[in-house]
C-alpha cells in the first residue's frame, strides 16, 4: 500500500495542531560546499501529489516544484551551514544546529514540527521520522527547497572552479571529483577538511 504523504500531517491536524512544519537538510555527505537546511509550513490539508523526496525527482521537476512550494506555503526559511562550521561541529551536529536555527528564524512559528531523522532541542512539539522525506509532504517540500538552493549554489561554484565538475557532482565524491582533488588539492574554505578523502 502506498504511503499517503499527508498521513502524518492529517494525524496532527486532527489532534488540534494548526501550523505544521517540515524540516530537512541536504549535502551532509558531500565533500565540499555547505549543508543546507530548510523548514517549510504548508497550508492545512494542502495536497500536491508531485511533491516527494527531492532525491526521487528530476532536476527539472524539483525546480518546478520549488517555485510552487515557495508560492503556496505559509512560510519557509533556508539556513546555510558553511563547510568550516561543518568541520568544527561534525556533519550530524551541524545538521541539527541548522534545523534548530531554521525553527528559531522562521517568522511564522509552527505549533508542531516533523523532522527528517533527527531530534532537536525545542519547546515546540516535534516528531522525528526516519526517511521522513518519503513519508511527509512537509518534510518532502523542505527537502526540495534545500536541494534546489544548494544545487544552484554548487552551479555557481562550478563556474568559479571548472576543474572539479561541481555542476555534475554537486560536491559529492564522484570519480571525477576525487581525481580533481588528487590533481589540484582541496579548495580552502570550501572543501570539508574533516572528511577522509580531503584529510588525505
Amino acid at each position: 500500500m502506498k504511503n499517503n504523504m499527508n498521513d502524518f500531517e492529517n494525524k496532527y491536524f486532527k489532534e488540534g495542531f494548526n501550523l505544521i512544519a517540515g524540516i530537512d537538510e541536504v549535502g551532509r555527505g558531500a565533500l565540499c560546499g555547505p549543508i543546507v537546511v530548510a523548514i517549510c509550513i504548508l497550508p492545512k490539508n494542502y495536497v500536491n501529489n508531485e511533491i516527494n523526496d527531492s532525491k526521487k525527482l528530476t532536476n527539472t521537476k524539483r525546480v518546478q516544484l520549488d517555485k510552487i512550494i515557495r508560492k503556496d506555503c505559509i512560510d519557509f526559511f533556508i539556513e546555510v551551514i558553511s563547510p568550516k562550521k561543518v568541520d568544527q561541529l561534525n556533519p550530524k551536529k551541524a545538521s541539527i544546529k541548522g534545523m534548530e536555527n531554521c525553527l528559531n528564524k522562521i517568522k511564522t512559528k509552527p505549533d508542531f514540527v516533523l523532522i527528517d531523522a533527527e531530534k532537536i532541542n525545542s519547546d515546540i512539539k516535534s516528531l522525528s521520522i526516519i526517511k521522513g522525506d518519503q513519508k511527509s509532504i512537509s518534510i518532502a517540500a523542505a527537502s526540495i527547497l534545500a536541494k534546489v538552493y544548494r544545487d544552484n549554489y554548487m552551479m555557481k561554484m562550478a563556474k568559479k572552479y571548472p576543474s572539479y565538475f561541481f555542476e555534475s557532482n554537486k560536491g559529492y565524491g564522484t570519480k571525477k571529483h576525487l581525481s580533481a582533488l588528487e590533481n589540484y588539492g582541496p579548495i580552502k574554505d570550501f572543501h570539508r577538511f574533516s572528511y577522509k578523502p580531503i584529510k588525505k
